[in-house]
């Protein structure tokens, strides 16, 4: 996998961690507008952290192609 589609990826997989917080509370329907600063704090949070999962597995897979990445989680 080249790094754009990597991140392409990784880009995706946030999106989806985020429809997959607001799906778990009911809240697909409504604009974004309506949550609070707590909602959408737990929602990127959500994000991040599927983006770290992500990013540490491609450590993991490519160290050499990588540097980016952790220089990003470890710096």
């Amino acid at each position: 996998m080249t790094n754009d589609e990597w991140q392409a990826l990784a880009t995706r997989e946030a999106a989806k961690a985020i429809g997959q917080w607001l799906e778990g509370r009911g809240r697909l329907h409504q604009p974004i507008s309506v949550l609070t600063l707590t909602e959408l704090e737990a929602m990127a949070a959500n994000a991040v952290a599927r983006f770290v999962v992500l990013a540490a597995q491609r450590i993991r897979d490519k160290p050499n192609d990588s540097q980016d990445l952790t220089r990003l989680l470890l710096g």
